[in-house]
């Protein structure tokens, strides 16, 4: 079933504005996007994410904030240099997009920033994907199920044949429903590129690397685990990218 389309619509609020799909949302509530309101359920990224209840149903709103040395100076703020280059709303837009070509990547739900001088600070709203497990949680299962590798290694390639060029893909962002069906998570910083398979490569050595961060190596079957995924990505990308 293809999946439903985002309706963009802004509002303006007091200090910025609000993006949000009419379609599952009356207004640009701002409240949606206030952390202090919901509870946080655990970490994404460089932060805690929390649970957001509403007509929806469940989302799951995540406050953009720095890593690294910088964070040191501002734990929250970015630099403006206009609207449609906030974070959370090019996430937003991104997500949408990936959603009108039927990619399996959470709803965005609403995406807003607030300025603040020559700065603002940015939350962005997505659907909570109901009865899912990261890759890093589900790993002891799929020693003995090669099939879900290999269904891994498709789904990353759709992506990657699409462009889609994920800043941090990791053993956290990829996660696998009851059903089986593998999502992409988490697209802050990223963006459409012209497929090719050298990028492409390097998304699959950051995932790599992040495995074996979880422990992957010492688990039984991992080795043909990786190598499936591996020939079941590079076969269906070239046949997505070949003249």
């Amino acid at each position: 079933m293809p999946l439903a389309a985002v309706h963009e619509h802004r509002h303006a609020t007091e200090s910025g504005a609000i993006l949000f799909d009419a379609a599952r949302l009356p207004q640009g509530d701002p409240t949606l996007l206030d952390t202090a309101r919901w509870p946080a359920i655990g970490a994404s990224g460089r932060a805690a994410v929390h649970r957001v209840e509403g007509t929806f149903g469940h989302g799951i709103l995540r406050h953009y904030r720095r890593g690294g040395l910088i964070a040191r100076f501002s734990r929250d703020l970015y630099l403006w240099i206009g609207e449609d280059a906030t974070r959370a709303f090019r996430e937003f837009r991104l997500l949408a997009e990936l959603r009108r070509r039927d990619l399996p990547v959470p709803a965005p739900l609403a995406a807003g920033y607030r300025r603040r001088g020559a700065f603002y600070c940015a939350d962005l709203l997505t659907e909570e994907l109901s009865q899912t497990r990261t890759l890093a949680a589900a790993l002891p299962d799929l020693a003995a199920q090669p099939a879900l590798w290999q269904q891994l290694g498709s789904t990353l390639a759709r992506f990657h044949a699409a462009g889609v060029w994920h800043a941090d893909l990791n053993a956290h962002n990829l996660l696998l429903d009851a059903s089986q069906r593998w999502w992409l998570i988490d697209f802050d910083r990223g963006r459409l590129l012209q497929p090719a398979s050298s990028w492409a490569h390097s998304r699959l050595a950051r995932l790599h690397r992040s495995l074996l961060k979880v422990g992957a190596a010492a688990l039984p079957g991992w080795s043909d685990g990786w190598h499936g995924l591996r020939q079941a990505h590079d076969a269906a990308l070239q046949r997505h990218i070949s003249p």
